[in-house]
């Protein structure tokens, strides 16, 4: 098992894999105690049966350049295979602003060749390539050194299998005329603007049973505050307080460290210092903002007038429509735009490109009366009116 330690070798494998039509790509990483994730391992393979097809590279060896790997993620010759690639991707755009082209994840392939939803490399490599994967190593503390050679050989086979895995699933890409599918759901993946958090947008993901302007205000100012420093001192949010804190502080609007030392939720190490003057002086602007300035909540959900039966419906026909296009049906559709279709709105993803042409279509057909379902056996059948 090779790991290459310092910039000259990486460039050299990288040159060499410049010959290739892909290099298969994993890392392996911490973020428990960090607000970014820290780089602890890369796996890479090229096709080909010998050793030094396959190697680790490690970040964190002394004098070690990445820019070789970087040059390589900008090599448009050369597809990048990830499985799942969304953190490993945040590393590399983040670390290296660098954004892999082009991209193949196999775990959006797999659910458009009908492996079901989410599906994990370990069931992957199972079906595909007829191996499997030894677990031992899972809860590794990449940081640490020496590795192990269990570790290096668990890390290795994240890139190794997938040789395989990608073959197999390009090919039937291949043979479906399903490529353009998997371009589409990757257009996401592939915007860098997917892997920016924006302080002034955290609010947005905290969870609470009010919509008042006022109160989400004080929800907004606290929100930012919190995702600011947590970027600034690459620390996890939940280090600097908790959703659950935010919320009562939000409600509690203290004035003082005095009333922050009564907040229930509220962490020790919150109830002084740079963390405590930012709550209070988050609170104090969120209090004081102008009402034309308050934060929108999303009324969306609240305004749909859903159909119920014609829902139920919809649910019946995308299950038939996934399961003859042999499509994860969750792929396809979420409950929530069955749901806005079933309430007249047609601005949905499921109405859109591939999915238009698998579901969406009859879809509004069916809502048209002009096709309609029909038992046949365990399956279920469209057929026109």
């Amino acid at each position: 098992m090779i790991t290459i330690t310092d910039t000259d070798a990486l460039a050299a494998f990288c040159d060499r894999a410049r010959s290739h039509d892909y290099v298969t790509v994993d890392t392996e990483f911490l973020r428990e105690r960090t607000y970014y994730a820290k780089l602890c391992l890369i796996q890479l393979a090229v096709p080909g049966p010998d050793e030094d097809d396959a190697v680790l590279v490690d970040p964190l060896a002394d004098g070690l350049s990445l820019e070789p790997l970087y040059a390589l993620f900008r090599d448009e010759s050369v597809v990048k295979v990830f499985h799942a690639a969304r953190q490993d991707l945040e590393i590399f755009v983040h670390d290296g602003d660098v954004m892999p082209r082009p991209l193949f994840d196999t775990q959006v392939a797999a659910m458009v060749c009908g492996f079901g939803e989410q599906v994990g490399y370990e069931t992957l490599v199972k079906k595909i390539a007829k191996a499997q994967i030894d677990k031992s190593s899972r809860f590794t503390d990449w940081s640490r050194r020496p590795l192990t050679d269990a570790q290096k050989a668990y890390a290795l086979a994240d890139v190794t299998h997938l040789r395989e895995v990608y073959e197999y699933l390009a090919a039937e890409l291949d043979r479906t005329g399903r490529r353009d599918w998997v371009e589409e759901e990757l257009a996401v993946l592939t915007d860098r603007q997917t892997y920016v958090t924006r302080p002034e947008d955290a609010w947005k993901r905290v969870k609470t049973r009010t919509n008042s302007g006022k109160f989400l205000a004080v929800v907004r100012e606290l929100a930012a505050f919190r995702e600011s420093y947590a970027q600034s001192r690459d620390v996890p949010r939940s280090r600097v307080f908790k959703d659950d804190a935010l919320v009562e502080l939000a409600s509690t609007r203290p004035q003082s460290e005095a009333d922050l030392g009564r907040t229930r939720l509220l962490l020790r190490e919150a109830r002084k210092g740079e963390i405590a003057d930012g709550i209070l002086d988050a609170v104090k602007r969120g209090a004081a903002c102008d009402p034309a300035e308050y934060p929108a909540p999303d009324r969306t959900r609240e305004r749909l007038q859903v159909n119920p039966a014609l829902a139920d419906l919809l649910r019946v026909l995308l299950k038939a429509k996934a399961d003859a296009a042999g499509v994860a049906q969750k792929l396809v559709a979420t409950s929530a735009d069955l749901d806005m279709i079933a309430a007249g709105e047609r601005d949905v993803q499921a109405l859109r490109g591939w999915r238009k042409t698998v579901f969406g279509r009859d879809a509004l057909r069916l809502i048209e009366g002009r096709v309609a379902l029909r038992a046949e056996g365990a399956s279920v059948v469209v057929f026109d009116l």
